[in-house]
């Protein structure tokens, strides 16, 4: 049975820095306030022409460089969002006709859990044989969203896109294991009210409907004391099944690569795992929460800093809307692929560091 290792990795992130000295003029917060809280610095917005398309195809554009290949060799793109650009063409369909690749094009929707989600998906079209190169892309444009009024949740979003290349391999590499899941009912904790609610003319042509399409704010709405305790716990239970379905412990484990939603959280969850800090990815600081990028972006990081090695074991954990949650065990590295991947350097906005 082929696996599906990753062999290459890129980022996007908007031009535009939002720092928390500039929402202290926009919002009663400061500086001090926001970091001790989320431990979030600063953020990047969209702005000018930049979209979810343009930052997903930048990122697939460096993950291919890395990978040492063209579009056109593809056979499959996924892509994880919760904001495309168009209501009725998937995200992957406007990616790849920027990128000029074609086959198979299809969006993956699971919110801040949706690229480990599509990275299960993408697995398991190049373990199964039926593909052997899949882009999955993970891009999300949350800001536009945001009530910059709301400092509930002004802080904590900002934008940005990851991707990675798959490629089919002999041996033990890519994602090893995977775990799923989702409780509809706290939809209500984390959503935007409204978004796809508003048919006007159905309205019209149906008067008796009209209350159901109510008028409501177009803003994200999030309760975070119920997101908080969702997100430690399946967090926790999620990352600790999926070392357990591969037979490992957490000794075995070289990296953590948790979804960069709050700083209490990724720390919460650490303990939980019993992980010493120089064994998690946190860019949080700098980044934000970049929604369906979040994983994406901090992988990519600890693997142009060096800090994945061939044959490790790192575990990807996110939690999102829905309430939905993810997790996966990879182990890095790309032995035993017939076309090694390409040792180009991926030019990032920032570096990382683990804490």
């Amino acid at each position: 049975m082929p696996y599906a290792a990753i062999t290459g990795w890129g980022t996007a992130l908007p031009h535009r820095i939002l720092t928390n000295q500039d929402l202290e003029q926009m919002v009663e917060t400061s500086d001090e306030w926001i970091v001790s809280r989320t431990g979030i610095r600063e953020r990047h917005i969209v702005s000018g022409g930049e979209s979810s398309t343009s930052l997903g195809a930048g990122a697939a554009r460096a993950a291919l460089a890395k990978a040492g290949l063209d579009a056109g060799e593809l056979d499959l793109i996924v892509v994880a969002t919760a904001t495309p650009d168009d209501f009725l063409v998937s995200q992957a369909c406007l990616i790849q006709a920027e990128l000029g690749a074609s086959g198979g094009a299809f969006d993956v929707g699971a919110a801040c859990a949706g690229f480990v989600t599509a990275l299960s998906v993408a697995s398991q079209f190049v373990t199964g044989g039926t593909y052997k190169r899949v882009l999955v892309v993970g891009v999300d444009t949350l800001t536009r969203y945001i009530d910059y009024q709301d400092r509930g949740t002004c802080i904590l979003f900002g934008d940005g896109a990851g991707a990675v290349v798959l490629e089919a391999t002999e041996e033990s590499r890519g994602l090893l294991s995977t775990v799923l899941g989702a409780d509809g009912n706290g939809h209500k904790h984390l959503y935007v009210p409204g978004r796809t609610k508003y048919v006007a003319n159905s309205a019209r042509l149906v008067p008796e409907s009209a209350a159901i399409f109510a008028e409501e704010s177009p803003y994200m709405k999030m309760n975070g004391r119920e997101v908080f305790k969702f997100a430690v716990q399946a967090m926790g239970d999620s990352a600790v099944e999926a070392v357990a379905k591969v037979g490992l412990s957490f000794d075995d484990i070289d990296m953590l690569i948790p979804h960069q939603a709050n700083l209490r959280i990724i720390d919460a969850a650490a303990r939980r795992l019993d992980l010493p800090r120089e064994k998690v990815w946190v860019n949080i600081d700098r980044f934000g929460n970049t929604s369906a990028a979040s994983v994406p972006i901090a992988l990519a990081e600890a693997a142009n800093a060096g800090a994945l090695k061939e044959g490790a074991n790192v575990v990807l954990v996110a939690f999102g809307a829905g309430l939905a949650w993810a997790a996966g065990v990879v182990r890095w590295g790309v032995a035993g692929v017939e076309r090694h991947a390409a040792q180009a350097s991926e030019p990032v906005a920032a570096s990382a560091t683990p804490v």
